[in-house]
């Protein structure tokens, strides 16, 4: 049964512009434990790389902790990344938003040449090395893409479709994940990315021009798939 599964989801604060987006961090909790599966949230504990008001846009002159302002989103139900145990758990699901490209690497600023933060390379390493399922959607496929270069990995991931519209340079993007190695594909708001090789699901979510209702489908759609490839090793 999917009650049995255990799936790790990563978080990078709170906030779209400087931490996890909200929405995509609430419904991966929510469609994961709706497919039955219990979710386990982790966080690294390391400063912000600045904090952003979220009603103006403008950097605000204070300091944050990515692991506390996290807590925010999963209740106080959460554990420094440094803590995780791969072993304990079935797969991965990573919410987007920017902490994802200024906290948990440097994409934001520097593109695909940005450093990661090593617990997180180490993390995602760890799953795909066990061929343990990922999902990775909206901004947080440039973590994994990066996490994996220099490996034997040439993930196909998404963020994205040029042909719809979108307020970020998805081809950019693109062109950066291709540098560090990964194929990157194109697909709309309603599509997912499903790699059966690297076992990794994507989807673009808000990094489209989307409403909260795509949202919500496709990351249900992600999720599904996720839950799919964790039972291939498990069956129901």
């Amino acid at each position: 049964m999917a009650d049995q599964f255990k799936v790790g989801v990563l978080l990078s604060g709170s906030g779209v512009y400087d931490g996890s987006e909200i929405h995509e961090a609430v419904f991966t909790l929510l469609i994961l434990q709706k497919l039955g599966v219990k979710t386990h949230c982790f966080a690294p504990n390391v400063t912000q790389h600045h904090v952003i008001n979220h009603l103006t846009g403008e950097e605000m002159s204070e300091k944050r902790n990515v692991l506390i302002e996290a807590a925010r989103i999963a209740r106080g139900d959460i554990q420094d990344l440094a803590e995780i145990n791969i072993d304990e758990l079935h797969a991965l699901a990573m919410p987007g938003g920017f902490g994802a490209a200024k906290n948990l690497t440097k994409w934001a600023f520097s593109g695909p040449e940005g450093a990661i933060l090593e617990e997180v390379q180490q993390t995602i390493q760890a799953f795909h090395q066990a061929k343990k399922p990922i999902a990775a959607i909206c901004m947080s496929p440039t973590t994994v893409a990066k996490a994996l270069e220099g490996t034997h990995a040439h993930a196909t991931l998404t963020v994205g479709t040029t042909i719809e519209q979108s307020p970020y340079d998805i081809q950019a993007i693109s062109d950066g994940m291709k540098k560090v190695g990964a194929n990157p594909s194109m697909k709309s708001v309603k599509e997912i990315e499903i790699d059966e090789e690297n076992r990794i699901v994507t989807s673009p979510c808000y990094m489209m021009e989307a409403s909260i209702v795509e949202v919500y489908e496709g990351i249900e759609k992600t999720m599904e798939a996720l839950v799919n490839l964790i039972q291939e090793d498990i069956p129901v």
